[in-house]
């Protein structure tokens, strides 16, 4: 499982100065769009102008995304059909994935936006050392002490403002699986664990720890052992599919059995593009940029099962899996992608 880490791409950049470029030559009187809005369409104008919005979660909206910076490039170059069907991902909450060099910056920005609408901040944490077996989402922090000084700053940077932090998706079931080395696996869970308490000194901090997915582990039985050696006791709970692709039936069944087996722990599911499922036939690779998938249910905090504390959208919608399937770099932002999920989901 790879392709996890969304980052603010040089693509991102291009994106932003493009939306500034168009906007400008747009912007030259007659019966066009006026300063401030960029090529708005009349869908888009008539939603704000109700105050209407597609998000009702307590979670922040970024107003400053790749999909958001996305609507307004194409609003300001005519494209208004795209860019609405676009808005089904710029105007929901998607976590945030700050950056493993310093954390600080990406997680202050987004506390602050927070906080100012009211809202609870979504984070994942992702540069546990050896990350990802080296496969597409490869880096991490250097050793063990790095680490610890990344998630102190991580943890400092939240504050005492509302949050929600998945911790290190594919860190445990790569033990699990056999990817990650036998002699890597206590200095993981050490480190795992030691990470949930100090993320647990945030006052309003709620932390989760990545789980995988039905499709990868599929006996539970197997995940228990190392979560508890990473801490899920003195967590909020667990995430699950966090990048993939499992229904939300299979997810909460999943989830279930996991749960009893730990006690009853929560979890938290990753509902961000399985609107369709998984890719079919089992081809190689499914969980890399699949074709055909959709949108999920729309992030909430009302699941309706005691527990399932949330859906949430973890994997940023339209930010690549990896170069796979025509795709560009992990975490690169892939608006025909995007585009793509949007337009199939059913929400």
């Amino acid at each position: 499982m790879s392709g996890r880490r969304p980052t603010r791409s040089l693509i991102a950049a291009a994106v932003a100065f493009l939306a500034l470029g168009v906007a400008a030559c747009s912007d030259s009187g007659g019966s066009g769009p006026g300063s401030g809005q960029a090529g708005e369409s009349a869908a888009a104008q008539s939603r704000q102008s109700q105050g209407e919005s597609r998000d009702s979660s307590p979670y922040w909206v970024d107003p400053e995304s790749d999909a958001a910076r996305q609507v307004r490039v194409w609003d300001a170059q005519g494209r208004s059909a795209d860019a609405d069907v676009l808005r089904r991902i710029s105007e929901r909450p998607v976590a945030d994935w700050p950056a493993g060099d310093d954390p600080a910056p990406g997680i202050t920005n987004a506390v602050r936006g927070a906080a100012k609408d009211g809202r609870t901040v979504v984070l994942v944490a992702y540069n546990i050392p050896h990350r990802d077996c080296g496969q597409h989402s490869a880096g991490g922090a250097a050793d063990a002490d790095t680490y610890r000084r990344w998630i102190g700053s991580f943890a400092d940077s939240i504050g005492s403002a509302p949050a929600i932090v998945i911790l290190e998706p594919d860190a445990v079931p790569h033990i699990v699986d056999g990817c990650t080395p036998p002699e890597e696996h206590d200095e993981r869970t050490e480190l795992l664990s030691e990470a949930v308490d100090r993320l647990k000194q945030q006052p309003k901090t709620k932390v989760y720890l990545d789980a995988g997915n039905p499709a990868w582990i599929d006996d539970p039985a197997k995940l228990v052992d190392p979560l508890k050696r990473a801490g899920v006791d003195r967590a909020d709970g667990i995430s699950l599919n966090v990048s993939n692709f499992q229904t939300d039936a299979a997810v909460k069944s999943f989830g279930a059995r996991l749960s009893a087996l730990l006690g009853g722990t929560h979890y938290v599911i990753d509902s961000s593009r399985n609107g369709k499922g998984p890719l079919s036939g089992g081809r190689t690779d499914a969980w890399c940029n699949p074709t055909g998938r959709a949108l999920g249910t729309p992030p909430s905090d009302r699941t309706d099962d005691p527990l399932l504390d949330a859906y949430l959208w973890i994997k940023r919608p339209g930010d690549s899996d990896g170069e796979c399937r025509g795709g560009p770099a992990a975490g690169t932002w892939w608006p025909d992608y995007a585009l793509g999920l949007a337009r199939r989901a059913k929400t």
